[in-house]
């Protein structure tokens, strides 16, 4: 697969973090469950290696699985969707399973 639209990470010496002022943090929670989070600026993820982590970002969207551990995309402008799974493909909040998200505007660099 192409990407349009390379995926940047923290490693990257062109990484800006203040035009991707937000956070948004992904915890599994043991049970494997698949996101997608859609925001309606730009997105990146926090990661060495995204495909490593099972993530495709894409522009303004990030689609990924997660069960254990923690993804975290930084962004600017605003959330405009997450989308939650568990295993057998209920939905959150349906199931007490799926990842947990937390948004962070104005987030600092860690």
């Amino acid at each position: 697969m192409v990407r349009d639209t390379p995926v940047r990470n923290r490693t990257d010496s062109a990484a800006d973090d203040s035009a991707l002022p937000n956070l948004v943090t992904i915890v599994g929670r043991g049970v494997p469950s698949n996101f997608e989070v859609a925001v309606d600026g730009d997105l990146e993820m926090l990661a060495d290696d995204p495909m490593a982590e099972g993530t495709v970002v894409a522009g303004s969207v990030a689609e990924g699985a997660i069960d254990v551990g923690v993804q975290r995309f930084r962004f600017s402008g605003q959330m405009a969707n997450v989308s939650l799974v568990d295993w057998n493909g209920n939905e959150a909040p349906d199931s007490a399973s799926v990842p947990t998200v937390h948004v962070e505007y104005g987030a600092p660099e860690r």
